[in-house]
């Protein structure tokens, strides 16, 4: 009898999992609680697989064999605890698609950098040649990609939902950027849970597999002394001590993997900023793991043009700069943001807040924020954290509002900052359509 697979969410990833599943000769359902997207409605047509909206209909999922969970649905959902009280196996799409691909997995987590690593990567690997695919958090989902393309190389971006969901699956080099708290609403406000699911990425590595991390990290350092780990490990630091991995020398980046030395000038690089030096020195181990020619790597990190709605600089509006950061949706991104402007800066912030706690940006605010502009639905805690700090502060509920606040606060060298520190979902359907929207509204000024 055909195993019967149901997937709970009809967005990119439970799409991809459908045409996947439906491809792999499952007796496939998909059920989403909302209104599927004209898009992904007519994929499943095409691929003639079974679904319903606005609702869940338990006895169309819970007779399944096992379930795929789309990353966005939280484990406290009440389909997601009558599955589990029914003891049915619940994975993600990754873990799905991985049983399915031979390719090379170079895959990569962190609570910052995730996007802007991934795409550097794919980048220096399209460069070098190779068949390579983008997948997971960023691009198309790695199901549909595995269903309908034949990549060897999958570089693949993986949240902490994505990796709940993962068992079996195995990466060939695993990259850990850092950890920092974030989205401690889904862990039960526990940071220890968040680490064990950032670590997951190392789970299955065998001995002859990479695990990437930052060797400054202090949350990753502890963990890595508990847990015992198989695959070699390379780290990258800014602390200029030399170790397996990268380091800096003075201004030089300096990579050694296996004897063999790569180095390059920090001004060179494309990407500037702390956090993007660390972000290159991931980048570039891996490049040296994979055996790359050393020209490609090195052309690779000074011509990457970095990610759309990631300190993205937009346009400048009568000697105002404006500058998209949208995709910072936690305090630690906020923080790399703020650190890097150079002249006054108007932050625009707010929206979801996941219990963040606003005290590491105050020195930040306080010496370079001279008015904030607070976007969301509920502005409480923005104004309770930054109140005697921030000498401007104006609540706005919509980007319009928000970017004419924001200009009316600024005058000629000033930066505008969009770098929200919060989820998008109270007023925007996610942080691409609140960058999209901040460029419009900027653009109409």
């Amino acid at each position: 009898m055909e195993k019967r697979i149901v997937i709970l969410g009809a967005g990119e990833s439970g799409t991809g999992a459908a045409v996947l599943a439906k491809k792999q000769g499952y007796d496939v359902f998909i059920s989403d609680s909302g209104k599927i997207k004209e898009s992904f409605r007519e994929i499943l047509l095409n691929y003639e697989i079974d679904f319903e909206e606005g609702r869940h209909t338990e006895r169309f999922i819970l007779n399944a064999d096992e379930i795929i969970k789309s990353p966005g649905i939280s484990e406290k959902s009440e389909i997601v605890q009558i599955i589990r009280k029914k003891g049915l196996r619940i994975i993600s799409e990754i873990e799905f698609a991985g049983r399915y691909t031979t390719a090379k997995k170079i895959c990569i987590t962190g609570s910052n950098g995730k996007t802007t690593t991934t795409s550097l990567i794919h980048h220096m690997l399209r460069k070098a040649g190779l068949n390579a695919g983008l997948a997971g958090n960023v691009g198309k989902s790695f199901a549909m990609q595995v269903a309908t393309e034949n990549y060897d190389y999958y570089v693949i971006e993986l949240s902490s939902f994505q990796l709940d969901g993962m068992y079996e699956f195995k990466a060939d080099i695993a990259i850990l950027l850092n950890i920092t708290p974030d989205h401690l609403d889904r862990y039960d406000y526990n940071l220890q849970h968040y680490v064990n699911s950032k670590f997951r990425i190392s789970q299955n590595l065998a001995e002859d597999d990479f695990f990437v991390y930052c060797s400054d990290d202090e949350i990753t350092i502890r963990e890595l002394e508990r847990i015992v780990m198989k695959a070699k490990q390379l780290g990258f630091t800014m602390r200029e001590k030399r170790q397996p991995g990268a380091y800096l020398d003075g201004d030089t980046m300096k990579i050694e993997v296996d004897d063999e030395l790569f180095e390059m000038s920090l001004a060179d690089l494309a990407l500037k900023g702390r956090h993007n030096t660390y972000n290159s020195m991931a980048a570039g181990i891996t490049g040296n793991v994979l055996k790359l020619r050393k020209p490609v790597i090195r052309e690779s990190l000074m011509d990457f043009t970095g990610v759309e709605h990631r300190l993205e600089k937009f346009i400048k509006v009568h000697g105002i700069e404006f500058i998209n950061d949208s995709k910072a949706t936690n305090v630690n991104s906020t923080w790399y943001a703020l650190e890097s402007m150079t002249s006054p800066v108007i932050w625009i912030a707010g929206g979801i807040d996941k219990g963040n706690d606003y005290s590491g940006l105050e020195d930040l605010v306080k010496s370079k924020v001279k008015a904030l502009i607070c976007l969301g639905k509920d502005n409480a805690r923005l104004h309770e954290a930054f109140e005697g700090t921030v000498p401007v502060i104006v609540d706005s509920a919509s980007m319009k509002e928000a970017v004419s606040n924001a200009y009316r606060c600024g005058e000629k060298g000033d930066t505008v900052l969009l770098s929200p520190a919060c989820a998008s979902f109270d007023l925007f359907e996610n942080y691409e359509d609140r960058g999209r929207q901040f460029k419009k509204y900027v653009k109409e000024l």
